[in-house]
C-alpha cells in the first residue's frame, strides 16, 4: 500500500499498486474461490488445513504464501471499497449542490435584471466548490479500473487453486502418507523384478570421508535391513586387528564411534567383507578365511582355503598382502584368489556363508598380478588393469556361463591409488579406500525385466 494526497481535505487516499504470481496447479493443495456480494463487494474464500500439516511438505508451503497474497488482496479490495463508497457519498453531495445551482439559475432567469450580479458571484462560489470533485472523479475511475483489475486476478487465482484440488484431490495428510507408503511399496515390488544386471559403467566418485592410511577397508552389510546402516573401518592392510564401528552414515563422517571390536587373529590385505552380521577376513600369513560374528564378538567358523597364495604371493598390482580377496554379491559370499595350479591366474570360488566350504570353482586366465582390484556384480567377477590413475575395467568373467571377456569401463581414481574396490549389493554402488579416502562410486548396471509370464 502506498500512502500518497489525494485532494485537499483533511483526508488521504490510499492507492494499492501490485501484481498476483501466476502460481501453477502442481505448486499446493488448499482451495480458493471468490465472489461479490449484493453490493458488489468483493468476497474472497480460502479453505486451507492447518498450518501444523503438512508442514515440511512442498505444496503446502506454497499454498501458505498464496493464502497470505491473497489475504492481503482482499484486504486491499475492502480498503478501495471503502474509499468508493466514500467518494460516492461526496458526489451525491455534489449532486444535490447542483440541484440547488439550477434552482438557482431559474431564479436568475426569472428576475435577471435585479439578480444578474448576485447569481453569478453564487454560481462562481458554487463552481469553485466543485472543483476539488474533479480529482476525486479521475481517482475514482483508478479505482474502478484497479477493482476490475483485482476481480480478475481472484477468479484467475481460484481456478489454479481449483486445478490443484482437482489434481491432488480431497486428502488429507494422513491419507496422503498411505498413498505415498503404498508407492514406495510398488517401487519395492518392481525393484524386485529386476534381475542381475551386466556393468555399464561406473561414475563418481564422492568423497565420504578423509582418515586413515594410504591402504585401508570400510564397508557396510549388503545384508541388512535398511534401517541398519552400520558401518565398519578398518585401516592398514596388516598388523592390526582392531575394527571401528559407526551407526550411521553420518557417524561415520562426523568419526563418532559406536564400539570397537579386538578380532582374535591380525588381518591380511584390505579386501575384507561384511556379510549378515559377520566379518570375513583372510587371517595373517595364512590362506585361512575367518568368521567372525559381530554380535557374539567370537570366530564362528574357520577353514583354510586350498591351494591359496598368501602373503604376496599372488597380490593385485599394488601389494599389501592382497592375495585372496572376499567378497559378496547378489548370489552370495565369494573368494578371489591364485593357485600354482592355474599358473597364478584367477580363481573364483563360491563359499558357504555358514561353513566356509568351497561350493563351486572356476579358474580363469587372468594373472592376479596384473590385476589392479576386482569385484563381483551379480556372479560376475570384474578386473581392473592397475591401481593407478587411468586404471579401468578391462576384464569380466561370467560364473554363469564360465566364459570372458575384455571390457573397457574406465572410471576416475581421483586420488591416485586404489587399495580397495568391493561391490555392495544393497546399495549398488563400489566402496573403494582411495589413497586414504574413503570413496563411492555409482554403477550402471543393464536390466532385464521378469514379467509374470517369465518362467
Amino acid at each position: 500500500l502506498v500512502l500518497r494526497p489525494g485532494y485537499e481535505g483533511p483526508e488521504h487516499i490510499l492507492e494499492v499498486q501490485g501484481t498476483i504470481p501466476t502460481i501453477g496447479p502442481q505448486e499446493g493443495w488448499q482451495v480458493y474461490s471468490s465472489a461479490q456480494d449484493a453490493d458488489g463487494r468483493c468476497i474472497c474464500t480460502v479453505v486451507a488445513p492447518e498450518q501444523s500439516l503438512c508442514s515440511r511438505d512442498a505444496k503446502s508451503r506454497q499454498l501458505r504464501q498464496l493464502l497470505e497474497k491473497v489475504q492481503n488482496m482482499s484486504q486491499s479490495i475492502e480498503v478501495l471499497n471503502l474509499r468508493t463508497q466514500r467518494d460516492f457519498q461526496y458526489v451525491m453531495k455534489m449532486e444535490n449542490q447542483m440541484k440547488g445551482l439550477r434552482t438557482k439559475f431559474r431564479q436568475i432567469e426569472a428576475d435577471r435584471k435585479t439578480l444578474m450580479t448576485r447569481g453569478f458571484q453564487e454560481l462562481k462560489e458554487k463552481m469553485d466548490e466543485l472543483q476539488p470533485l474533479i480529482p476525486v472523479l479521475e481517482q475514482y475511475k483508478t479505482d474502478a479500473r484497479l477493482i476490475s483489475q483485482f476481480k480478475e486476478e481472484v477468479r484467475n487465482l481460484s481456478a489454479v487453486l481449483t486445478g490443484i484440488q482437482e489434481e491432488i484431490g480431497a486428502y488429507d495428510y494422513e491419507e496422503l502418507s498411505h498413498r505415498v507408503l503404498r508407492l514406495e511399496s510398488r517401487l519395492r515390488e518392481c525393484m524386485g523384478k529386476l534381475t542381475c544386471g551386466k556393468l555399464m559403467k561406473i561414475t563418481g566418485p564422492v568423497t565420504v570421508k578423509t582418515s586413515g592410511t594410504r591402504f585401508g577397508a570400510w564397508m557396510t552389510d549388503p545384508q541388512a535391513s535398511s534401517k541398519n546402516n552400520r558401518v565398519w573401518y578398518m585401516d592398514s592392510y596388516t598388523n592390526n586387528k582392531i575394527v571401528r564401528e559407526y551407526k550411521s552414515m553420518a557417524d561415520f563422517v562426523s568419526g563418532v564411534e559406536s564400539r570397537t571390536y579386538n578380532l582374535p587373529f591380525k588381518w591380511a590385505g584390505t579386501n575384507h567383507v561384511v556379510y549378515n552380521g559377520s566379518l570375513y577376513y583372510n587371517k595373517y600369513q595364512s590362506n585361512i578365511i575367518v568368521k567372525y560374528s559381530f554380535e557374539t564378538g567370537r570366530v564362528l567358523a574357520q577353514r583354510a582355503l586350498e591351494y591359496a597364495g598368501f602373503h604376496n604371493v599372488y597380490p593385485y598390482t599394488w601389494g599389501g598382502f592382497s592375495d585372496i580377496d572376499l567378497m559378496a554379491d547378489e548370489l552370495g559370499l565369494w573368494a578371489v584368489y591364485a593357485t600354482n595350479q592355474n599358473a597364478g591366474n584367477i580363481v573364483i570360488s563360491q563359499l558357504d556363508p555358514d561353513t566356509l566350504e568351497v561350493l563351486k570353482t572356476w579358474n580363469t586366465e587372468y594373472s592376479k598380478r596384473n590385476a589392479g582390484e576386482s569385484f563381483m556384480i551379480c556372479g560376475t567377477l570384474y578386473i581392473t588393469n592397475s591401481h593407478l590413475t587411468g586404471a579401468k575395467v578391462y576384464y569380466s568373467y561370467s560364473t554363469k556361463t564360465s566364459t570372458y571377456e575384455y571390457t573397457d569401463i574406465p572410471f576416475h581414481n581421483q586420488y591416485f591409488h586404489m587399495s580397495m574396490l568391493d561391490y555392495n549389493a544393497r546399495d549398488r554402488a563400489l566402496y573403494a579406500w582411495n589413497n586414504g579416502h574413503q570413496v563411492l562410486f555409482n554403477v550402471t548396471l543393464f536390466h532385464i525385466i521378469r514379467t509374470t509370464d517369465d518362467s
